[in-house]
C-alpha cells in the first residue's frame, strides 16, 4: 500500500504555533513519527505540506494512479475548501481526513465544506501516545 499524507496551512509551525493547544512536538517530529509508523507497517508513504491552497489541490490530482490513498489534514481549509474536497472526490482514491482535538465546537459547526464522504481517521493531537498509529 502507499499513501499520500497532505498537511495544509501553517502546519509547518507546530511546536511554535500555540503549542498549549496544538502540542509542543514540531512537524519535523510528526514526519519522523509518521514515517516510523509507516515502515513499521510496511506502507509506503508520501508526506507534502502546504500553506497554499492550489498546491494542496495540485498534489491531490497528481496522487492518480500513484497512491492508493491520501490522508489529509486540510487544517484552516477544513472550513472553506470547496477545491480540496473537489479534487478528493475526482481522483477517488480512498481518502482519510484528519481532525484536530481541540477544535472548538463553534467553530467545527462553522464549517462552509462539509466531507461527509471521507472517513475521520483519527481526532488526537499527534503527539499523544498511540496517535500516529491511528493515522495509518
Amino acid at each position: 500500500m502507499k499513501i499520500l499524507i497532505i498537511n495544509g496551512p501553517n502546519l509547518n509551525l507546530l511546536g511554535l504555533r500555540e503549542p498549549e493547544i496544538y502540542g509542543k512536538q514540531n512537524y519535523a517530529a510528526l514526519c519522523a513519527l509518521i514515517g516510523e509508523t509507516c515502515e513499521k507497517c510496511g506502507v509506503e508513504y508520501e508526506i507534502f505540506q502546504s500553506n497554499h491552497e492550489g498546491a494542496i489541490v495540485d498534489k491531490i490530482q497528481d496522487a492518480y494512479h500513484v497512491f492508493d490513498g491520501i490522508v489529509i489534514n486540510p487544517a484552516a481549509y477544513t472550513h472553506t475548501s470547496v477545491a480540496l474536497h473537489d479534487a478528493i472526490r475526482a481522483v477517488k482514491l480512498i481518502a482519510g481526513k484528519l481532525d484536530g482535538a481541540y477544535i472548538e465546537t463553534a467553530v467545527a459547526e462553522s464549517y462552509k465544506v462539509n466531507y461527509p464522504d471521507l472517513h475521520i481517521v483519527c481526532d488526537v493531537p499527534y503527539d499523544v501516545e498511540g496517535s500516529a498509529v491511528g493515522v495509518i
